[in-house]
């Protein structure tokens, strides 16, 4: 009995190594943009991936069916959304393509857009309503065309007839 549970363990390692090979890349992307950091210093993204891999690797039961892809974006998520204020003390400092971002911008977007998950899935996972994701969407979207110099809020401009 004891031989065959250790065959077992050792086949599902095996397998959660495959696993991690086949979609560990795009994972570390996903956490690279959510920490909004720069992909050749991304060290916060590291610690959000490994810990996510790490509750998906006590988790792991390849005969429960489970999507394996799906539970490690879906802890990953989990993860930046609970440490989101960290990251956000961190933003002047960023440098990565979302750094102009907020965390939970930065989020919905990556969800959205990057991983290709359903608004309604993404409302579910973060507890916001839908509508309010696709606000967020939008805004963050609108963040990302304004342009790498333009501020984030701009500020009144002051004209002839008043402040407009």
């Amino acid at each position: 009995m004891r031989e065959r549970q250790t065959e077992r363990q050792r086949r599902s390692a095996r397998e959660f190594e495959a696993f991690v090979a086949g979609a560990g890349g795009r994972l570390l992307h996903a956490a690279t943009l959510l920490t909004g950091e720069p992909p050749e210093h991304n060290d916060r993204a590291r610690r959000l991936l490994t810990a996510a891999l790490a509750r998906t690797y006590a988790h792991w039961d390849p005969e429960r069916g489970e999507d394996p892809y799906d539970r490690t974006r879906q802890e990953l998520a989990a993860r930046f959304a609970s440490t989101a204020w960290r990251h956000h003390r961190h933003r002047d400092r960023a440098t990565g393509v979302l750094a102009r971002l907020t965390p939970q911008e930065r989020l919905v977007l990556v969800l959205r857009l990057y991983e290709g998950v359903a608004e309604e899935q993404v409302a579910a996972l973060i507890g916001l309503p839908s509508e309010r994701v696709r606000v967020i969407c939008t805004r963050a979207i609108a963040t990302m065309r304004s342009g790498p110099a333009g501020p984030r809020h701009p500020a009144p401009r002051a004209t002839a007839e008043g402040v407009s």
